[in-house]
Formats: structure tokens, C-alpha cells, sequence
């Protein structure tokens, strides 16, 4: 089992949600509003007058099986519109209740 954090632009939200739906994954948690700058060419995104735009992040817990699946699904919408903005981040998980 592994644990994928997506981070995003908010106007990614509706696509995130039907790769999720595509690859069958269920259960995600979503916070709405996230700030933050891309660490390789992302602006800003804070929210503000300045830097108005904002991310979204989506939390998954998601089968070994489907990972290379969901990683791939992300970096085509990345391809996109590589302005916009999205990356996806895959941790182990040890054990869950």
C-alpha cells in the first residue's frame, strides 16, 4: 500500500477527481485550499492579490498495483498545460487501521 499526495492547481480539481474515478481508487481526502510555489518553474500560488490563484492537495491510499498507473495518468495532465501545474508524491505505508 502506498500513500499519493497530489498537489495542483485548483482548476485541475474535476480532472484529479476522474483519474481517481478512472483508476477506481475510492477513498481520498481533499484540501481545497493550499498555498504554495513549485520548486522547479511553479509560481505562486497564495491566494492573495499578488499571487491569486490557488492549489488544491488530494491524499490517496492506493494499492502497489495501481501506482505506476495513477503516476502516469498525472504527468500526462502535466503535460497538458505544464503552466497550470501538477506533481503527485508516493510514500510507503507501514501499516493502517
Amino acid at each position: 500500500m502506498k500513500a499519493v499526495m497530489i498537489t495542483y492547481n485548483q482548476a485541475h480539481t474535476e480532472r484529479v477527481e476522474y483519474i481517481l474515478d478512472r483508476l477506481e481508487i475510492k477513498g481520498f481526502t481533499r484540501w481545497a485550499d493550499v498555498q504554495g510555489r513549485g520548486s522547479e518553474t511553479g509560481e505562486p500560488r497564495m491566494n492573495t492579490h499578488t499571487w491569486p490563484e490557488n492549489n488544491s492537495a488530494t491524499l490517496t491510499m492506493v494499492d502497489d498495483s495501481k501506482v505506476a498507473d495513477l503516476l502516469a495518468s498525472i504527468k500526462k495532465l502535466d503535460e497538458i498545460n505544464k503552466e497550470v501545474g501538477i506533481r503527485a508524491f508516493v510514500w510507503n505505508i507501514e501499516q493502517m487501521y
